[in-house]
């Protein structure tokens, strides 16, 4: 089924400025497929300086170090995932060739996502979730004397699709709660002026 261009769909009630969200992206075959695939692929446990953190990843088009703040090179997106990546910037309305940088990242179950900003590198962030739902979280940014009454929460469904753009991706910082069961995501971004590939 031929996905429309995003910017011909109303933008969704009730979402903060620059946040774009469709449920049921995804067939549930494509979903499957989807599924099959995260069964094959190379994960690791994602470090951040000192840190390790409970999701594992695997990182296609760059991959961020911490210790030296900058992308350093990474094997090229998988055959398996250009059709994905070609339905998403179709959705996007940008060639594919714009997607730069994808990260697969599995959470066991009890794995949270803390409170961050995505790189300056990165313009854009668009984010497809597989397996459970998740509530992802997102508060001002820069967080200054931070309140649980300022903290706004959406559920990510299975199959669906989210981007941030604009404001809520340089002004608002996001987190992901503890996954319930084993779930997966699949983010494509898009470079910014800062964007420096290893």
């Amino acid at each position: 089924m031929e996905q429309p261009p995003l910017f011909d769909l109303p933008p969704p009630p009730g979402l903060l400025e620059g946040l774009t969200y469709e449920p049921d992206f995804l067939s549930l075959d494509e979903a499957a497929r989807l599924e099959a695939l995260m069964a094959t692929l190379p994960f690791a446990a994602a470090r951040y300086k000192n840190y390790t953190a409970r999701r594992r990843v695997v990182s296609y088009g760059g991959s961020f170090d911490y210790d030296v703040n900058r992308l350093q090179p990474a094997q090229p997106l998988i055959p398996e995932l250009h059709g994905l990546r070609d339905r998403v910037a179709h959705w996007l309305g940008v060639p594919p060739q714009a997607l730069v940088h994808v990260l697969v990242a599995e959470y066991a179950p009890g794995a949270p996502l803390g409170w961050h900003r995505d790189v300056p590198d990165f313009q854009d962030v668009v984010g497809i979730s597989l397996g459970s739902d998740i509530v992802i979280r997102f508060r001002p940014y820069p967080p200054v004397s931070p309140r649980k009454s300022d903290i706004v929460r959406m559920t990510l469904a299975p199959r669906s699709i989210y981007l941030m753009r604009g404001p809520v991706r340089w002004e608002w910082q996001h987190s992901i709660a503890p996954a319930k069961a084993l779930r997966w995501s699949i983010t494509f971004r898009t470079a910014s002026a800062q964007y420096r590939p290893g």
